[in-house]
C-alpha cells in the first residue's frame, strides 16, 4: 500500500468518525444516489446505510421523441435490491443518446415540441412505473438550449398528472449561476417547482476536458452562486444538491477522462507524486508525473457538501454516482472540517 493510499484511508476513517450530538444538530440531509442499471447488488448494499432512495439510469427516448425504452432485466434487478435495502427505486428517463455518447436535443426537442408525443411517453411511463413497481420517475432532459421552456413544464404537468400521488416525480437541472442562466438552459424553475416533487441540481462539471482547462469538477463557492440563483426561483425544501463522486484528468493537450475517486488515489499513488487537499473548494487535486493534472470530489468532498446542503436548509443531496464515487457513510458518520459554529 503506498504513502498516499494510506494518507486517503487515514482521511476517510477520520472524515466519517461520529461526531458528538447536540441539540442543535440539523437533521440529517435526505440521500439519492444515482446507479447504472449494471450496478452490482453489493454495491447497493454497500451504500444502503447512506442512502433513502437509488434513482436507477435509466430509459432513454428514441430519437425520434416519441417512444420510451423498457429498463433492461437488470435494472429491474437494481430495484428489487434497493426494495430489500429499505430503500426507494425511481427510474430515470433520459435523452442521452449510446450513439452520440451524449444527450441528444433533436430528441429532446422532438418529444416537447409535440403534445401527441408527449402524451405517448408519458403514458408509457407511466406503465413501465406500475408493471415494474417504481416509487418515482426521474427526468433528465439535457442539452435544452433553444427550447421554449414553457413545453418542459407542459411535459412534466403532463406527466404528473398521470402518474398515481404516491409515485415521485423528480427533475435533474444543471447548475448555473444565474436566474437567467437556468431559463437559457432551457428551465422555468418557478413553474418546474411548482410542478414536480423535488428538483435535483447538478452542482458539478464547472470544468472538464471537454470544455475547458484543469480545474475543479464544483468548487464550494461556484456551487454557492449557483444554489443562491437556484433559491430565487425553488424553495429550499424541493431542492436537492447533486454531488460529483469522480473526478477528471487532463493530458497537457487539454484532452482527458473521468476518473473514479479510487482511481484517482490509485493514479496519483502509482505516479510517486502527492495529492492536495483544497479547502476553499472542497476537493483534491494532483499533478501527475508526466505533466497530467487531476481533479476529484471524494468521500471529504462529500462531507463538505453535507455541511452546504444542512446550511441552506436544503430536501438533500444526489450523488453521482454509486460505483465511481467513495461508498456513502450512515449520516451520523458523516463529519467534515468546517470548524464548529460556522456557517453562512
Amino acid at each position: 500500500m503506498g504513502r498516499l493510499l494510506v494518507v486517503a484511508v487515514s482521511l476517510l476513517v477520520s472524515s466519517f468518525a461520529v461526531p458528538a450530538a447536540t441539540a442543535e444538530d440539523p437533521p440529517p440531509p435526505v440521500v439519492t444516489g444515482y446507479a447504472l442499471g449494471s450496478a452490482s447488488d453489493a454495491l447497493i448494499e454497500a451504500n444502503a446505510p447512506g442512502l433513502d432512495t437509488v434513482t436507477v439510469a435509466g430509459v432513454g427516448l428514441g430519437r425520434a421523441g416519441g417512444a420510451v425504452a423498457d429498463p433492461t432485466d437488470d435494472m429491474l434487478r437494481v430495484l428489487t435490491t434497493a426494495h430489500d435495502q429499505g430503500l426507494r427505486g425511481e427510474l430515470l428517463l433520459s435523452n442521452f443518446s449510446d450513439a452520440l455518447g451524449d444527450f441528444d436535443p433533436r430528441a429532446a426537442e422532438r418529444l416537447l415540441g409535440s403534445n401527441r408525443k408527449q402524451r405517448r411517453v408519458a403514458k408509457a411511463v407511466r406503465g413501465l412505473v406500475r408493471d415494474g413497481g417504481w416509487d418515482g420517475v426521474n427526468v433528465d432532459l439535457e442539452r435544452l438550449e433553444g427550447i421554449h421552456p414553457h413545453d418542459l413544464v407542459g411535459f412534466l404537468e403532463r406527466l404528473r398528472s398521470l402518474l398515481p400521488t404516491r409515485v415521485s416525480l423528480s427533475i435533474d437541472v444543471p447548475a448555473r449561476t444565474s436566474a437567467r442562466g437556468y431559463r437559457r438552459a432551457g428551465f422555468d424553475l418557478v413553474n418546474v417547482a411548482a410542478t414536480v416533487d423535488l428538483v435535483q441540481l447538478m452542482a458539478y462539471d464547472q470544468h472538464g476536458p471537454a470544455w475547458s482547462g484543469p480545474g475543479p469538477v464544483g468548487a464550494l463557492d461556484w456551487q454557492r452562486e449557483c444554489l443562491d440563483a437556484a433559491l430565487e426561483q425553488v424553495p429550499a425544501d424541493r431542492l436537492d444538491l447533486g454531488v460529483a463522486g469522480y473526478g477528471y484528468l487532463w493530458h497537457r493537450d487539454g484532452s482527458g477522462f473521468t476518473v473514479s475517486d479510487s482511481g484517482a488515489r490509485r493514479r496519483v499513488d502509482e505516479s510517486g507524486t502527492e495529492a492536495h487537499w483544497r479547502p476553499h473548494v472542497g476537493e483534491w487535486m494532483a499533478r501527475l508525473g508526466d505533466g497530467d493534472r487531476m481533479w476529484w470530489s471524494d468521500a471529504r468532498s462529500y462531507a463538505a457538501r453535507v455541511d452546504l446542503a444542512q446550511e441552506y436548509g436544503l430536501h438533500g443531496l444526489a450523488v453521482w454516482r454509486l460505483g465511481s464515487a467513495d461508498t456513502l457513510p450512515a449520516p451520523s458518520l458523516v463529519r467534515s472540517d468546517r470548524p464548529p459554529g460556522a456557517g453562512r
